[in-house]
């Protein structure tokens, strides 16, 4: 089995391990009257099934990007150019009204 195969298979793995141990807190800690809901009904089974499922799927991806995102090459030394000493001065603009047109101010009543 190629090497990434296994590091998916790993990790979705890894993924679903997670959800279960969110789901349990989510149930542990009765979160929103969850296990109240979960155990009054006669599907409560099937409800922490696909609380458990759909959380995994999520964890899973998570898990695998974020194990193929670290497999990055990491870069050494500073990026880029030089470092420059920055210098700000202000910049003399003048203002001026547009000719033709008369100031106007409102007057408060």
């Amino acid at each position: 089995m190629p090497k990434l195969v296994k590091l998916y298979i790993k990790n979705v793995i890894i993924g679903f391990c997670i959800a279960a141990g969110f789901v349990a807190m989510l149930l542990w800690f009765n979160v929103m009257n969850l296990w109240g809901l979960i155990s009054q009904s006669s599907d409560g089974v099937l409800a922490v099934f696909l609380l458990w499922f759909m959380n995994g799927i999520v964890f899973a991806g998570v898990q695998f990007a974020w194990v193929i995102m670290a497999m990055a090459k990491k870069d050494e030394g500073p990026r880029g150019g030089t470092p420059v000493a920055h210098h700000f001065e202000p910049a003399p603009v003048r203002a001026e009204a547009p000719s033709g047109q008369k100031r106007q101010l409102s007057k408060r009543r």
